[in-house]
């Protein structure tokens, strides 16, 4: 008996001297990238690819421009935006915001709490409403594509593209198009510039001098509804688009939206330009060329540099930038691993790596589908920036998440006057916004709180980054008034002498109403944990804890528990009986895994609620990010199979496509805080948490998993 035991001591140790020598050695990194590389080969509308720098994106079909965009505004739509294109509809009714609040008082305090919601009943406030939900959104700033024309003098249709071979380099961050049309071969090169919203193409082929192949630029009108596919063409008189200048090498051409003016620039080889019919300018290159160039930058001011941005300038300043971001931060390499997962789960993380980069890296936090189509008319939503940002940090790219908290100053006072209003202390962050933190009406965004710590978690990420005492002097202001409201929202209860969060809040997993819920767990868990990470702040400052902020630390209600389960709420008793209360996102598993372990968690409680949720829940009514937080749920459960299966569950929302969106359903094709959930999981499975031990602790330890990583940081 003691030499078995003797064998399998001998065993374990070679397995843990196994793993360690799997994450020794440099990564080759390109290689590990360019394995991914997308390759399409037919007009995949779920396909589309996307060049970018963080602030602009450039959504492309087959062709490598925009050339079909009616044909893919139904997959993932070729979209042109950035970060700083917004417009507004007139205001012609004269709605004021006061129209769309209503005031509340939960918890019979006397308090005239006012609530910007969706009104109902006919009227004035439904009006200002739907207004105010529309207005300002977020424009597509034009189609740019290839048309082409058949020996009968016809435009080729999508049909009539063939012989694709379509490579997206993700080591370069550009774009190679090869197709025939009419008999023809056409190649197309596609980069972004990294310093402006700027694209450069190049396209060769035997029409140009045929004369059967032109480029075009069509400026379509803002819908006004939760998509903008950028491919509507309708309402033509009320917008004006119009030369500002033009020569046989360049042109700008300035767009005139009821509330907002921008301009595109337009550099090209030899040819002329014209507008051909309302809002629609065609390029039609000089017969003598089998190769032309066509640049295109947009902006709102006509500041556009004279120089001439040739293809090779921009495609190597994209090439640059791309080898640069590449070779920062961390890196992981699966090769080798048996584990049948292993690749698909490389890919998902080298793709989700590229898109959030190219749609997410901006000032601000970015729409659900980033810089390609509208969802929710294009307005960021707060409570989703954890899942947009943190994986920077996790990965080693901290400044790019810090970008993104800029946002949190520029609306600082508006969300002061938010709490104000409201009767409370500090700043409550707007949940649905625009860039200037503009609050958009909404019966579920108005009640939502689980943004409120998000600051304060970023904000400790970037002080673990560097440890730097600037960190903490630049973000105290946030942090501090993010804590102020937070303590002074919570709510006392003289009864049962504890603090309680509700009534009036509408949890993560937003199928529970307002007005009857109270103290949902993963609320109630986050709240413990940042506001005793703000006392922390204040300590590092050198300053004095702030004793009402400990007084509701000490008395926060504790997590609800029933049968040796947690709840969804304190409300819901029947959360595992009601079906309804298994339904959107199963939000109880982020008190462990989103949020840090803390003493009012029992682990225990914990394993038997991922189970009971595990076996119970309507996985088909969840979303992208539910998957990645339920692996780091099992993960920090030491359940690291579970964190796979969880990452890997067999559900549409849990859909990554070629071009590694993640696909929700035939409204949301893609859906970024799917990949930055992805990225977040993967970080904290490789590199652990504070109080993990041991190697990838989110790994199984059989053997299967052979793992080389660089550069992660750890989660709190």
């Amino acid at each position: 008996m003691k030499r078995t035991n003797n064998l399998l001591v001998f065993a374990l140790i070679l397995l843990l001297v196994s793993c360690q020598a799997q994450q020794t050695g440099k990564i080759n990194r390109k290689e590990v990238v360019t394995r991914h590389n997308v390759v399409n080969e037919s007009m995949d509308t779920l396909a589309s690819l996307t060049v970018g720098n963080g602030t602009f994106a450039y959504t492309v079909d087959a062709t490598g421009m925009q050339s079909f965009p009616e044909y893919y505004k139904n997959g993932v739509s070729l979209g042109t935006q950035s970060e700083w294109g917004w417009n507004s509809f007139p205001n012609t009714d004269q709605y004021r915001f006061e129209e769309t609040l209503k005031s509340y008082d939960f918890n019979n305090e006397g308090r005239d709490a006012k609530y910007s919601i969706q009104h109902k009943e006919a009227g004035r406030s439904k009006e200002a409403t739907e207004y105010y939900r529309v207005n300002p959104h977020r424009i597509q700033l034009g189609n740019v594509g290839l048309q082409f024309y058949l020996e009968d003098g016809s435009k080729a249709s999508a049909a009539d593209i063939t012989a694709i071979k379509q490579t997206l380099d993700l080591w370069s961050g550009t774009i190679y198009s090869r197709f025939t049309v009419g008999g023809e071969t056409v190649e197309v090169w596609t980069a972004s510039a990294q310093q402006d919203d700027r694209i450069g193409v190049k396209v060769s082929s035997a029409l140009i001098e045929q004369g059967r192949m032109e480029a075009f630029v069509r400026y379509p009108y803002p819908t006004g509804k939760f998509l903008d596919e950028a491919a509507y063409y309708g309402e033509e008189d009320k917008h004006q688009t119009t030369f500002v200048s033009r020569s046989d090498k360049a042109a700008v051409i300035a767009h005139t939206l009821p509330g907002t003016r921008y301009f595109t620039q337009l550099q090209y080889t030899n040819g002329q330009i014209e507008e051909r019919e309302g809002h629609y300018f065609v390029y039609k290159p000089n017969v003598d060329l089998t190769t032309f160039e066509f640049s295109f930058a947009f902006s709102p001011e006509n500041d556009f540099s004279d120089s001439l941005h040739s293809y090779a300038a921009v495609e190597q300043e994209c090439a640059d930038a791309w080898k640069a971001f590449w070779l920062s931060g961390a890196a992981v390499d699966f090769a080798g691993s048996t584990d049948p997962r292993a690749a698909e789960l490389e890919r998902r993380v080298v793709l989700s790596q590229y898109l959030t980069k190219v749609q997410c890296g901006g000032s601000n936090p970015p729409q659900e589908t980033g810089l390609t189509f509208n969802s929710w008319y294009g307005k960021p939503h707060t409570e989703m920036h954890w899942w947009h940002g943190v994986h920077y940090a996790l990965w080693g790219r901290s400044e790019i998440m810090e970008n993104t908290l800029e946002y949190y100053f520029k609306t600082f006072e508006k969300a002061k006057a938010l709490a104000v209003r409201q009767g409370y202390k500090g700043v409550r962050w707007i949940k649905m916004s625009d860039n200037d933190g503009n609050e958009s009406p909404s019966s579920v965004a108005a009640f939502l709180i689980w943004q409120q710590p998000h600051v304060i978690y970023m904000a400790e990420l970037a002080y673990r980054n560097s440890k730097d005492k600037g960190i903490l002097e630049k973000y105290k202001k946030l942090v501090f008034a993010t804590a102020e409201f937070m303590a002074d929202y919570a709510y006392y209860d003289k009864e049962k002498d504890r603090y309680n969060l509700g009534l009036g809040v509408i949890p993560a997993q937003e199928v529970f109403r307002a007005a009857e819920t109270r103290n949902p767990t993963y609320e109630v868990a986050y709240w413990d944990w940042a506001l005793r990470m703000a006392q922390t702040w204040k300590e590092r400052l050198g300053e004095e804890r702030d004793p009402h902020w400990d007084q509701v630390i000490d008395k926060l209600a504790p997590l609800p528990v029933q049968d040796g389960v947690y709840l969804a709420t304190e409300t819901a008793t029947d959360s595992y009986t009601f079906p309804k209360w298994m339904t959107d996102h199963p939000a109880v598993l982020g008190a462990l895994g989103m949020v840090p372990e803390s003493a009012k968690l029992d682990k225990a409680i914990m394993k038997n609620t991922l189970d009971t949720v595990w076996k119970k829940w309507s996985w088909g009514d969840t979303w992208g990010w539910d998957f990645p937080m339920t692996a780091m749920n099992a993960a920090r459960l030491n359940l690291p199979e579970r964190a796979l299966d969880a990452l890997f569950m067999d559900i549409q929302t849990n859909t990554y496509l070629k071009n590694g969106h993640n696909y929700q359903d035939g409204r949301l094709r893609i859906y970024l805080p799917g990949n930055g959930g992805v990225l977040t999981a993967v970080a904290m499975m490789l590199e652990g948490w504070d109080t993990s031990t041991g190697d990838c602790p989110g790994f199984p330890k059989d053997g299967s998993w052979k793992i080389k990583k660089e550069g992660f940081k750890k989660m709190p």
